[in-house]
């Protein structure tokens, strides 16, 4: 019997497009705005870069507000920084000054810590079998989120008179739309076992197999994610003379591919499970560094992008899903800190390296970096999948 998901779980993906909206709206215009105002060149990538560094700062305040207060007084709080973060964006950019820009992207960053909880929130509202089809749905919210940023960009961005000014304006009202929903929102009742073990030590969980492995699959597939993906709008359109239009399509098209698989990859992960899916994740980076190196014309970046979007997707969905077999419900807040920390820190330092090894090394020389952390990946899920194969052989017992 298929399981239907509750009204609550398809609330937060409606809240997770709103809410990660301006996420794909600095992917497209940060970079291009950053190498306007800013006052060096190698300086062009850093809001968006600080907005990874934001989510980073944020996940483990986040996650201890969160057990303290309940889930949704903090995703409200978290709302309300948003919608001025996209206002202070909007002031910055009418005064033309860079810095107040990087204040206002790394505080959308810190909003988008909490936005990225809204997965571990709808998981503990189904039970352990659906589980890969919840995180995947949620994610389903992407692909809404995809196209709500850069249309509100295009959208806004002769509006009024300063150019992108009213880009961030309409975010403001799209973000008070989240708010708005998620006042809706309900913190799901976890049931604690009346004899309930104590929670371990962080040194016991971590040495939790699976739990490593979700874990740097999530924090690889983010960080090489994010390198490509913050050097593509200014590569494509200042270094390779692309059209603002062809570099949001390609951006609007991977940002579609990080979140449409959702609708399949709860299914696959149930079929092949976790570490075939993480593989598949795996050959989709390998395709993305031969295509993008090949040639940069249209038609290579947007392949290029799309397996990106894809392959993080595979990674992603898979690494959550096997986080939450990792861990019992009273240490749950403890371990979701735990891996958002490490994903999105890496996910920042990716960010933050990005534009520098750009101005220095060119696009190419990006996707040659690109190559160590995919074997490093490689050979951990190869090295586990071994294991586990040893494991389930039978032994045969001699006389």
């Amino acid at each position: 019997m298929t399981f239907k998901l509750p009204r609550q779980v398809w609330l937060f993906t409606a809240c997770y497009a709103m809410m990660l909206s301006g996420t794909s709206m600095l992917v497209l215009i940060a970079g291009i705005i950053g190498s306007d105002i800013a006052p060096n060149t190698e300086l062009a990538t850093l809001p968006i870069a600080l907005s990874i560094v934001g989510v980073a700062c944020a996940t483990v305040p986040t996650s201890l507000l969160m057990a303290r207060f309940g889930r949704k007084k903090v995703f409200l709080t978290f709302a309300v920084i948003a919608i001025l973060s996209a206002l202070l964006a909007a002031y910055a950019i009418a005064i033309q000054h860079f810095y107040i820009f990087c204040l206002a992207a790394l505080c959308i960053g810190f909003s988008t810590a909490a936005v990225q909880q809204y997965r571990f929130a709808a998981i503990e509202l189904v039970p352990s079998e659906a589980i890969p089809k919840t995180a995947s749905t949620i994610l389903l919210g992407g692909i809404a989120a995809a196209v709500i940023g850069p249309e509100l960009t295009l959208l806004g961005r002769d509006l009024l008179s300063i150019e992108y000014l009213g880009s961030f304006m309409l975010l403001a009202l799209v973000y008070c739309g989240g708010f708005a929903l998620l006042t809706q929102s309900k913190d799901a009742v976890v049931e604690l076992p009346e004899h309930q073990e104590a929670a371990r030590r962080k040194r016991t969980l971590l040495t939790q197999p699976n739990l490593l492995v979700a874990i740097t699959a999530a924090a690889i597939g983010y960080g090489v994610m994010s390198f490509l993906m913050t050097a593509t709008p200014l590569s494509m359109h200042n270094h390779y003379g692309h059209s603002l239009a062809d570099t949001k399509w390609v951006i609007q098209s991977h940002v579609a591919a990080m979140y449409l698989p959702s609708l399949i990859s709860g299914l696959l992960i149930e079929r092949l499970g976790h570490f075939r899916m993480m593989g598949m994740g795996i050959l989709s980076y390998i395709a993305v560094l031969l295509v993008a190196y090949s040639s940069q014309d249209f038609w290579s970046f947007w392949v290029a992008l799309v397996l990106l979007g894809v392959g993080w997707n595979f990674l992603f969905v898979a690494g959550t899903s096997l986080l939450a077999t990792t861990y019992r419900a009273n240490e749950r807040f403890k371990v979701q800190a735990f891996n958002d920390l490490l994903v999105f820190s890496t996910q920042a330092i990716a960010a933050l390296s990005s534009g520098w090894l750009l101005a220095q090394y060119q696009w190419q020389g990006l996707l040659l970096f690109s190559f160590v952390p995919i074997v490093l990946i490689s050979a951990i899920l190869l090295l586990k999948m071994i294991k586990q194969s040893s494991a389930s052989r039978p032994q045969i017992i001699k006389d």
